[in-house]
């Protein structure tokens, strides 16, 4: 069953919250950092698709050079003896597909029991966005880091030999390009989240496939460098099971977080600039129609478009009105 289509608010996450039928404030006005106006329409729009084209282009670039870089690193020394160890682009693949199809599955089957977060980096930005209320947010963190041991205690009894499922830094990368790559790694997937998952539109349903590339992507650029961790949960499993904290550890868990932050500040900046006014339509459903016919209503041209507002805020449109 595909979930509702909503796009005023975002998604309870199995919060056990209610709709009100409001848009949570998405409509109230927006305070100018020039004064107490809000800021012209027009100028929002236009605030909102520079942004969006030049963080987009940043992300599809960053990813694409980054994959690049990794295919193209050379072999350098791993010890005295010149001994070279060239990243083993079948490796990192199966590497790769392995956590994002794990996830696309994972996140599918209990999209509708608990949103599939699986990862404390992605329930804080949904708490800090909303999406989830404190006492769930605290109770999914316990919950993903006692799921990474468990997952990771059993894989070393099941599997001979010793589990080799540790992240560590490699390739040359230093503790603070360690840092900055699981932080723009996890930058990545928390958006991806946000905006496909928390966000409801027509291909939401679809939302687990976007989240599984978006890990897989991920993990291309960033199993050769620091493990791929993006993720404390997948981190602290290994770590615990097999005894190894390397000094540099503390990286997974900060790299993650600061990622999260990263990832649920630019969203709450679009929503502060009212990005579904920049590109209105574009999800071409009757939600998203209406909030275009709506801009007429606030300009007080709404007895020409059957646009009314409910007595709880949301717009609505006459039947009689033709599309």
């Amino acid at each position: 069953m595909r979930p509702p289509a909503s796009t005023f608010r975002l998604a309870s996450f199995a919060s056990g919250r209610t709709g009100t039928g409001t848009n949570n404030g998405a409509d109230t006005p927006i305070p100018s950092i020039f004064g107490r106006k809000e800021l012209p329409h027009t100028m929002r729009t236009h605030i909102v698709a520079f942004l969006g084209e030049f963080v987009g282009t940043f992300m599809f670039l960053f990813f694409a050079f980054a994959g690049t870089q990794v295919a193209n690193t050379p072999p350098a020394p791993t010890d005295d003896t010149g001994a070279v160890a060239p990243p083993n682009a079948a490796n990192l693949i199966f590497i790769a597909l392995a956590f994002g199809t794990s996830l696309m599955a994972n996140v599918w089957a209990f999209y509708r029991v608990t949103g599939g977060l699986f990862n404390p980096s992605v329930t804080l930005a949904l708490f800090l966005v909303g999406g989830i209320p404190a006492l769930r947010s605290v109770l999914f963190l316990v919950a993903q880091l006692l799921g990474g041991i468990a997952a990771a205690g059993v894989v070393s009894a099941l599997f001979p030999g010793p589990m080799a499922v540790n992240t560590t830094l490699g390739g040359g990368a230093s503790v603070a390009q360690g840092l900055f790559i699981e932080m723009f790694l996890t930058a990545e997937l928390v958006f991806v989240i946000i905006m496909v998952a928390a966000e409801k539109h027509k291909s939401t349903f679809l939302a687990p496939v976007a989240i599984g590339l978006a890990f897989f992507l991920a993990e291309l650029v960033g199993v050769y460098f620091t493990g791929g961790s993006l993720n404390f949960a997948r981190s602290l499993g290994p770590a615990v099971v097999n005894g190894t904290f390397p000094g540099y550890f503390w990286i997974y868990f900060v790299g993650p977080m600061l990622g999260s932050l990263l990832a649920s500040g630019f969203y709450s900046l679009l929503n502060y600039l009212r990005w579904k006014d920049c590109n209105p339509g574009q999800d071409f459903n009757d939600v998203e129609k209406l909030r275009s016919l709506s801009q007429k209503h606030v300009n007080g041209d709404d007895t020409k478009n059957g646009v009314r507002e409910t007595n709880g805020g949301v717009v609505e449109q006459d039947e009689h009105v033709d599309h």
